[in-house]
């Protein structure tokens, strides 16, 4: 296995399951309702819909840079707000959220193990290479799959 495929490994276990930590993003978005995911049981933090649309805007932020330079996503972009909270409209956003992470996955299992130490596009620190984005991308989803998890706690 090579080095950008047991990333791609870690990014998989994060968002779908047999990760090392407890429960992945997907297990944990299981038994969301749209009403529980569009609720904002505190105040000024996003929703469980927020962070979805979140989570997949840098999955897909993720797999551009592969292709070029860094866009940094407008805040409109970063968190969109929910303007449909029906429960189609919730499938649909995690419907997208399901296949912008499956092509991630591929896209990183995909990258070439020489270019992993090469410096990301668009980035200035040193330390901007591809393998810290790939790492970071998991870090990002299990960041927000805790806040995921607390915010369904509440009632």
């Amino acid at each position: 296995m090579s080095e950008a495929e047991r990333l791609a490994d870690q990014i998989r276990r994060a968002f779908e399951g047999e990760a090392w930590h407890g429960d992945s993003v997907r297990e944990i978005l299981r038994d969301v309702s749209s009403t529980k995911a569009a609720a904002r049981p505190i105040p000024d933090a996003h929703s469980i819909w927020e962070l979805v649309l979140h989570i997949t805007t840098w999955d897909r932020n993720t797999i551009g840079r592969i292709a070029g330079p860094t866009v940094m996503p407008t805040d409109d972009e970063n968190f969109p707000q929910v303007k449909d909270s029906s429960e189609a409209a919730w499938d649909r956003a995690l419907q997208q959220l399901w296949r912008t992470h499956d092509a991630l996955v591929k896209a990183v299992a995909g990258f070439p193990d020489a270019r992993l130490l090469e410096q990301v596009p668009g980035n200035t620190e040193d330390y901007y290479n591809f393998f810290y984005l790939f790492s970071g991308i998991v870090q990002h989803e299990l960041y927000h799959a805790g806040q995921i998890a607390l915010l369904k706690k509440i009632r």
